[in-house]
Parts: C-alpha cells; sequence; structure tokens
C-alpha cells in the first residue's frame, strides 16, 4: 500500500506549487496577480517564478491549475477559541483538546497565524487567571505539533488592577504578543440588571449572581487606580516592543489618551468621532470581517464594508467567526469597496506588519511559507483548497493535486 499524499512532511523537503495565480509581492511596490511557480524548501519560500525543475526526487508538486495563491491569513484578533474551552454554561474542556481543536479550524479557514484574544479581567471564570494561565502554557506547548503558528493576545480589562503583576511578568517574559485595552465595565454594569444578561455574565464568569456583583463593585472601587495600571502597562509594552491597540474606542479625547501612551491601534472604533481621530493620527484601524458579511455591526457599531470602501479599514479580524477572513475579502471586492488584491492586505500583510512579523503577510523569496490555495466562484464566492503552514501541508480538499516523486509505504 502507498502513500501518496502527508499532511505534515519532513521539514527539509521541496515542495513546488505550479500554474497557480499568485497575488506576488514584488520589492518597492504593492503585490500583484502573477502566474508564477512558487517553491517551497523547508519553512521558507525558496523562489518565485517559472521552476525550471520538479520538486526533486524527495520533493513534490501541487497543481494550482485554476486557482488562486494567497498568502496565509493573520487573525490579529480571535476569540472563537473559547466556546472550544466552554461550549455550553457547565462544560468546559481542558485546553489541550480546545487548543488541537482551534488548531484545525483555523488552517481549515486558511488561517496560517492567529493571535488568539485572551481576556484577562476582573469577572474571573473563562475570563479569570486560571483560564489565563491554562492557555498561555497550552499555547506553548503545543506551539511544535500546531500547524497555525499561535500566538497571544492579550485583551486587558483596565478594572483589573490585581491583574497588573501578572501581566507585566507576561510581557518580560516574551508571552504577549499584542495587548488591547479594553473597558468593559461601564457596559457590564449598565446591563447585569437584566436577567438573561446575569446569567450570561455569571455563566462566563462560573459563579453565582450574588458574587458576580460582588465582584463588579470591587472592580468599580479601584476606578481611581485605573489610569495608573493603563500607564504602567503601557510602558512595558513599549519597552519590550509590543503593540497595542485600544478596543471600542467611543470618542476623540478616548482616542486620543492612548496615543499619548504609544496605543497605535484602534480595535472596533465604535464611532465616526473616534475613527476621524484615528485617521488623523494616522493609527491603524482594525474591524471585524463577520460586521463585512453581516452588511454592519451586530452592537450597532460601524459598518466595515463602509469603512473599506472609504479607506479607513486596515486591517480585518475574525472576532468570534473564523470563517469571516476567507470570506469577506471575496464580498469585499464583489461588492466593489476595494480589489481582491487591496482587501487581501487587510487579513495578511497590514495585521502582519501591526505585530511586527516581516516574514509574512506576502509572497516573496525568503519569506515563511504560509499560503493558501482557493478557488474563487461567481458571486464572491471562494473555496479553500489547501492551506500551507510554515511549507507544511496543513489541509487538503483536493489531494489528487498533490504529486509527490517518492512513494511513502505504510505499515501493514
Amino acid at each position: 500500500m502507498v502513500l501518496i499524499l502527508l499532511l505534515g512532511r519532513p521539514m527539509d523537503m521541496r515542495f513546488c506549487i505550479r500554474g497557480g495565480t499568485g497575488l506576488v509581492h514584488h520589492a518597492g511596490r504593492p503585490a500583484d496577480w502573477d502566474v508564477a511557480d512558487i517553491a517551497l524548501f523547508g519553512a521558507r519560500i525558496e523562489h518565485v517564478g517559472r521552476a525550471q525543475k520538479a520538486g526533486g526526487a524527495e520533493g513534490a508538486n501541487f497543481d494550482a491549475g485554476g486557482l488562486l495563491v494567497l498568502p496565509g491569513i493573520v487573525d490579529l484578533h480571535g476569540d472563537a477559541f473559547e466556546r472550544q474551552i466552554q461550549p455550553r454554561p457547565d462544560t468546559v474542556f481542558s485546553h489541550d483538546i480546545a487548543l488541537a481543536d482551534t488548531d484545525r479550524q483555523l488552517v481549515a479557514n486558511g488561517i496560517t497565524t492567529a493571535c488568539h484574544g485572551l481576556a484577562y479581567s476582573w469577572e474571573g471564570g473563562l475570563r479569570g487567571r486560571e483560564a489565563a494561565l491554562g492557555l498561555l502554557h497550552q499555547v506553548a506547548v503545543q506551539r511544535e505539533i500546531s500547524y497555525a503558528d499561535h500566538r497571544i493576545h492579550l485583551r486587558f480589562e483596565n478594572h483589573h488592577v490585581d491583574g497588573l503583576p501578572d501581566v507585566l511578568d507576561w510581557i518580560a517574559s516574551g508571552r504577549i504578543d499584542f495587548l488591547a485595552f479594553n473597558e468593559h465595565l461601564p457596559s457590564i454594569a449598565a446591563t447585569c440588571n437584566r436577567p438573561e444578561k446575569l446569567a450570561a455574565y455569571t455563566a462566563r464568569a462560573r459563579c453565582d449572581a450574588g458574587t458576580f456583583k460582588a465582584r463588579l463593585k470591587q472592580a468599580q472601587s479601584r476606578s481611581s487606580e485605573v489610569a495608573q495600571t493603563i500607564d504602567v502597562l503601557a510602558a512595558a509594552c513599549r519597552k519590550h516592543g509590543v503593540s497595542m491597540a485600544s478596543h471600542d474606542d467611543e470618542t476623540c479625547f478616548d482616542r486620543e489618551r492612548y496615543q499619548e501612551r504609544g496605543v497605535t491601534v484602534s480595535e472596533f472604533p465604535r464611532t465616526q468621532d473616534a475613527l476621524f481621530a484615528a485617521l488623523a493620527l494616522d493609527n491603524r484601524v482594525v474591524m471585524g470581517a463577520p460586521n463585512v458579511l453581516l452588511d454592519g455591526s451586530h452592537r450597532g457599531g460601524l459598518a466595515a464594508i463602509d469603512a473599506v470602501r472609504s479607506g479607513m479599514c486596515d486591517i480585518l479580524v475574525s472576532d468570534y467567526y473564523y470563517p469571516s477572513l476567507l470570506l469577506a475579502p471575496f464580498k469585499l471586492a464583489h461588492k466593489g469597496a476595494c480589489t481582491l488584491a487591496e482587501a487581501w492586505r487587510l487579513v495578511a500583510e497590514h495585521p502582519a506588519a501591526s505585530l511586527g512579523l516581516s516574514d509574512r503577510g506576502r509572497i516573496a523569496a525568503g519569506s515563511r511559507a504560509d499560503l493558501i490555495l482557493v478557488e474563487a466562484g461567481q458571486g464572491g464566492c471562494v473555496r479553500l483548497i489547501a492551506t500551507i503552514a510554515a511549507g507544511r501541508l496543513a489541509y487538503c480538499a483536493e489531494p489528487a493535486r498533490m504529486v509527490t516523486q517518492r512513494a511513502y509505504s505504510l505499515a501493514a
């Protein structure tokens, strides 16, 4: 019996993607479409252009005829992994199971780099200390066996003053790749008297209503310490080169006060006032890809498709729905909000740059071999055919397209 296709392969093996139309980065100018062969060696792109020979005696070729070849998606903010940990209020699964399932979901949606939105809050439970330590530990443990590059986007609740020592330690030890300042306490306080909202909060916090309200009251009592907490965290991020974002900016003042602390990313600005302030400060603006698919924010915020059309959105993220990042660029192009090449920069090149990851987000010789191959249909439809993460074939819907130069025998 012969195994023709391996998911994952020796890291010194050559691999050539042939005949696809790639969004190729050309030095000194924006990426553009080019029919080219893309040769990979190990975890890197070795050559882009017409390949002189096949993958080699120990290599493989992938027939990309009729497909688009795109840089792997870089997700700056995704918290759908929480559903793998706690899919129902009374069910909690271990982080090893949850992260393994999340890894499969990521590559099956073309995401090759994922910043998990780890909320660290005074609420406790799913967003408390033990849960945070569990995710941090598991991301580190599974890094060598995961296909996607899993990273941490810490969503710090500003009123979680007691969490400051932990976060400073995580930043100093290099465990945080991106940090966002969140201020959800006012909205939680305003809605926790609604039975359905209180039930949702207590389920997530894994406590009863009385305990949750006591935690809320305790957090409110620390309000005078919030500004200094933000200052200390921002200084630590600047020192260690961690990019920062402010979350759900409502006003020009919100954006400006974070700008003064070196926070140069505006994540989900909720008003035109905050959006225009971010643009005036030359900040990167992050919006949700689900917003594009739903034709607007489910929370009454700004419409992402309008922002993209106006050149006011720099990055799209999965937020709470991984499939959205693959689909949104094709919808944007179909609706005429921008070209597909421009839309793809919102999910690959721009988020990679915001993380300081110059080795990915583009197809160019020397870059990390993170690529996806897709079949584009009518009306903005798209089907993922394959995902290649750090040179390894992580997902393949059409294995017949792969031809190896060597047969691998299976054990009987």
